[in-house]
């Protein structure tokens, strides 16, 4: 196997909010951000602790064998459990109770309280019992921000590359996570299905069927607990949970609000204007199917070489 690309993401201490917004923000590259007040949940978010305060309330969560967890094929199960039950499940590594094997994993991305799904993640609204104890950085502006996302993992759960599109700071409370980030300009190699990545062993590739993956560069990083991780909009990221792990992720708009799908309660589907571009694409692409192979690759070379001069 090709020798992986690794580079460090840069650490900052202490950051003021000027630092973030004329230093960092605008190289649109991830940065580790430490020593920032993220209230007094750091320590205190253990497992009692939190069993104890949210107590019994239903929430949804992946359940998996494996802790490498693939989207695409849906190598998990959703399934409702208390959530005092889903913190002792979540931080021991084997199970009295369990749905696949005693040894299964969990995950749980917070939603709101509509059964379908349709509204937008807040701490503060849905688990009132936490949010006293969680500050948000305090150089985001309040009415940007999108979604505080509570996220609760089992050790050894890996989560599937895939790209954001708002600009989003996750902050690591309780165990430590290793994050493995990819550049937009690496989106070639990634083999995308929608905003995924198909290669999910990013270690250990396939290198058979995704020979282009050898050329990305992967931004890695260890998240201490009290880290927060700033995650520019676009940018793939592969998160796992080297602890039993307890995170919030709040997402902001960095573009105006007209852009963003207003139907979107998970606040990652692709800009408006973007989506419709695709669409376009897509729609080129089935009328040139109506032509000879010959001249199909003759256009869509036309096409390519048109975007290119935009680049």
């Amino acid at each position: 196997m090709t020798e992986r690309k690794v580079s460090p993401v840069p650490v900052y201490n202490n950051i003021l909010m000027e630092q973030f917004f004329d230093e960092i923000h605008p190289k649109r590259s991830p940065a580790i951000l430490r020593r920032l007040d993220i209230g007094s949940c750091q320590g205190k978010w253990t497992a009692e602790y939190l069993s104890q305060n949210v107590g019994n309330k239903p929430v949804k969560i992946h359940v998996s064998e494996t802790g490498q967890m693939n989207f695409l094929t849906k190598n998990f199960h959703y399934k409702t459990l208390p959530f005092d039950q889903v913190i002792k499940r979540s931080s021991e590594n084997e199970h009295e109770n369990f749905f696949l094997t005693n040894r299964e994993v969990y995950y749980l991305r917070a939603l709101g309280t509509d059964s379908r799904g349709r509204e937008v993640a807040n701490l503060d609204s849905h688990y009132p019992e936490l949010c006293q104890d969680f500050q948000v950085p305090k150089f985001l502006e309040p009415s940007t921000i999108f979604s505080s996302v509570l996220r609760v993992a089992s050790e050894g759960v890996q989560l599937w590359t895939h790209y954001d599109v708002m600009d989003n700071l996750l902050v690591q409370i309780t165990g430590k996570k290793r994050a493995v980030l990819y550049s937009p300009e690496d989106l070639p190699y990634l083999y995308l299905e929608g905003d995924k990545s198909r290669v999910i062993d990013i270690d250990f590739p396939d290198l058979e069927h995704f020979p282009e993956f050898a050329k990305v560069t992967s931004h890695e990083c260890i998240m201490e607990p009290g880290d927060v991780l700033f995650i520019p909009a676009l940018w793939f990221h592969n998160m796992t949970s080297l602890e039993f792990s307890v995170a919030v992720n709040v997402f902001w708009r960095n573009l105006s609000p007209e852009v963003y799908d207003k139907k979107d309660p998970y606040g990652n589907k692709d800009p408006l204007p973007a989506s419709k571009a695709l669409e376009m694409v897509e729609s080129a692409l089935k009328h040139l199917s109506m032509l000879p192979e010959e001249y199909q690759r003759f256009y869509k070379r036309r096409m390519v070489s048109k975007v290119l001069k935009n680049f």
